[in-house]
């Protein structure tokens, strides 16, 4: 695990994009040297114009029909294809989680699901679209790992990983360009990063703007003397729950943000795994329980629902507060 504390905020070079154009762009490097690899889609348009070389008849496009999908991803698996299953991720974790469940979990096929649009992210279309239910439904399936990439690059990274595994993987992508995260060691499959080390409290996010949150809300209470470190928690399942306990030290308080419900999602994760190991309060930032009335950006959408620095750092007031008179 990274000690060294890193810029709060993205470096100069890093570049806002898009992780699915990234999910996209590194597809097409693969396919044509790796015939096994099989992209299936559901007519989300990501794939036009694409040049898939030698690799062109082994891109499907199966239409609007997730539940095909699904289907038709696990028998390529069963013949020893690695299908790689592009939809919005409201579809993936609702219209279609039967066949996820009983036809790639059931059977640890490896299956990778790409699952574009995730959050509010596709935040102009409205609730109908929203996926903030997508990270409860699939971590509850066995055999399924769940990756939340910070940034752009890290989903290549995470995806040429995942590829290797074996089983089955949701690969959660937002829809538009986000800024890149400071520069640091790589991502690993299944290991938080460090961002930020810090000695008062711990910040652990996942996903692209809960995790700039975090960094921003971090520098904020630095202002006031307050010591936060973050976690970029990229892998939600298995959680690195090692890395998570040697971050918070002998604290007993701990911040969670996601753009996520608050139900069953990696607050809910975290607060499973510290339960059982150590008393320690999860205080839990997440979107609020009620679908979201109005559509707009996804910054926008965010910041209406608390998950901003802003409140990540009162939150880390109030946890420091209480812990301080608990002690007392």
């Amino acid at each position: 695990m990274t000690t060294a504390t890193v810029p709060a905020r993205p470096a100069a070079d890093a570049p806002a994009r898009s992780a699915r154009d990234v999910y996209r762009d590194t597809v097409a490097d693969l396919l044509p040297v790796e015939d096994r690899l099989v992209v299936l889609d559901s007519d989300t348009g990501l794939f036009g114009g694409v040049d898939f070389g030698t690799g062109a008849d082994r891109y499907l496009n199966l239409g609007i029909a997730e539940h095909t999908l699904m289907g038709a991803a696990a028998g390529l698996a069963r013949e020893g294809r690695i299908p790689l299953v592009s939809t919005m991720a409201a579809f993936a974790s609702s219209r279609a989680l039967e066949a996820v469940k009983l036809d790639i979990a059931l059977n640890n096929l490896p299956v990778l699901i790409a699952a574009t649009h995730s959050g509010v992210s596709a935040g102009h279309l409205g609730p109908t679209h929203h996926a903030l239910e997508d990270l409860a439904a699939m971590r509850a399936l066995p055999h399924m790992t769940v990756l939340v990439p910070g940034d752009a690059a890290q989903t290549a990274q995470l995806l040429r990983q995942a590829l290797t595994l074996g089983g089955p993987v949701y690969l959660r992508l937002g829809r538009g360009a986000t800024p890149g995260l400071p520069a640091g060691e790589p991502p690993r499959l299944g290991k938080a990063q460090t961002l930020r080390t810090g000695t008062d409290i711990t910040l652990a996010a996942c996903g692209p703007y809960p995790v700039l949150a975090a960094l921003e809300a971090a520098e904020s209470l630095a202002r006031d003397g307050i010591s936060a470190g973050v976690l970029n928690m990229h892998t939600v399942k298995p959680l690195d729950t090692p890395a998570l306990l040697d971050a918070l030290g002998g604290r007993q308080a701990v911040v969670t943000v996601e753009e996520h419900w608050g139900s069953g999602g990696f607050g809910s994760a975290v607060a499973e795994e510290l339960s059982a190991l150590r008393p320690i309060r999860v205080h839990r930032i997440a979107m609020p329980d009620a679908f979201v009335p109005v559509s707009g950006s996804q910054r926008y959408l965010l910041e209406q629902g608390g998950v901003s620095a802003q409140s990540i750092a009162d939150r880390a007031r109030r946890a420091l507060a209480e812990t301080e008179g608990s002690s007392r």
